[in-house]
């Protein structure tokens, strides 16, 4: 399984590993990670999920749709490297993917 990094604001960091096809925001909740609130249960009309993707992954996730930009708009302090995690899917490919939670969720 993959194995997914989720770091804090205070730079602790939790690895786990999070089953294909499930997604970033579920991996989180599923292993009680402070910092993923995900208050719509992933159904993109929050971004109580929002984290800060490690550059060097940007380009290994699919792009954020429309409806992802307008949420991320939202969310506590977006930066260029902001997604939600209930719109990122695991797959192999993200094995090693680092997320940071912000210091809210808004």
């Amino acid at each position: 399984m993959p194995k997914i990094t989720y770091i804090d604001v205070q730079k602790n960091s939790k690895t786990i590993e999070v089953e294909n096809g499930l997604t970033v925001m579920e991996g989180a909740i599923q292993n009680d990670i402070p910092g993923i609130d995900a208050d719509c249960g992933g159904s993109m009309a929050c971004a109580t999920c929002h984290v800060y993707v490690e550059e060097k992954w940007l380009n290994k996730l699919p792009k954020a749709e429309d409806a992802e930009i307008d949420m991320i708009d939202m969310a506590f302090e977006p930066k260029k490297n902001s997604r939600l995690s209930c719109q990122i899917t695991v797959t192999d490919e993200l094995d090693g993917l680092k997320v940071t939670t912000p210091e809210k969720q808004s």
